[in-house]
């Protein structure tokens, strides 16, 4: 039996739903690394890359298109998330990663590529068909993970919400697509997107002149 083959074969089942492995620790790594991104630390990167990578296999499993992209979404820019964020460790406020609200003009251009992207993705799915059986819900998921990830990439707080967002259409997707263990994880990802939202929104409050070069520590 090959890895993938493994992956996607039946782990349990539980309440009548068959749990699959690739479904099972993908989702539990990329619980790990929301966690991660709430303490924000750097190791939500790698921790994204690895759930991507693994959730692959799961979304090819359910004919989920979008899921699949996501998850190729999901593995290049926890490559560049994790660029950026060594990068901006210096500009912290507390000595860790900066945090801040975005800006109008940011929103803005969250909140336009976030519409454009989705109905760009779900046209393509709508003309053929074959490539996700639930094209706007996919697309919607798939462009909203990448607005998310690109927010988390910038330190803006509002990568919590288009998280949540993203949990509102992905929860009852995951479930009706056979992936229950997906659907479980995104009501536990819920709370703690309230929390990280919240954690976040109290950092970007706290703000520390950063030092004069040549002083002395």
């Amino acid at each position: 039996m090959s890895a993938v083959s493994w992956l996607n074969s039946e782990a349990f089942t539980a309440f009548d739903q068959h749990i699959l492995w690739s479904d099972m620790i993908g989702n539990t790594i990329g619980l790990i690394a929301l966690a991660l991104g709430w303490r924000r630390s750097i190791w939500t990167w790698p921790a994204q890359f690895l759930s991507g990578v693994i959730l692959v296999a799961a979304y090819s499993s359910a004919n989920l298109s979008g899921g699949v992209g996501k998850q190729l979404l999901v593995i290049g820019v926890a490559l560049w998330g994790w660029r950026q964020w060594q990068l901006g460790k210096q500009q912290a406020q507390d000595g860790s990663i900066a945090v801040r609200f975005a800006t109008g003009r940011e929103r803005a251009l969250l909140a336009a590529g976030a519409v454009v992207g989705t109905l760009a993705v779900g046209g393509l799915f709508t003309l053929y068909p074959s490539l996700s059986w639930s094209p706007w819900a996919d697309a919607y998921i798939f462009v909203g993970t990448l607005v998310a990830m690109v927010a988390q990439a910038r330190g803006l707080v509002e990568f919590w919400f288009a998280w949540l967002l993203v949990d509102l259409v992905g929860v009852p997707l995951a479930f009706s697509s056979g992936l229950a263990f997906s659907g479980l994880v995104y009501v536990v990802y819920f709370a703690l997107v309230l929390w990280g939202a919240y954690d976040w929104w109290q950092r970007s409050r706290t703000s520390v002149k950063p030092a004069i070069e040549g002083a002395a520590a």
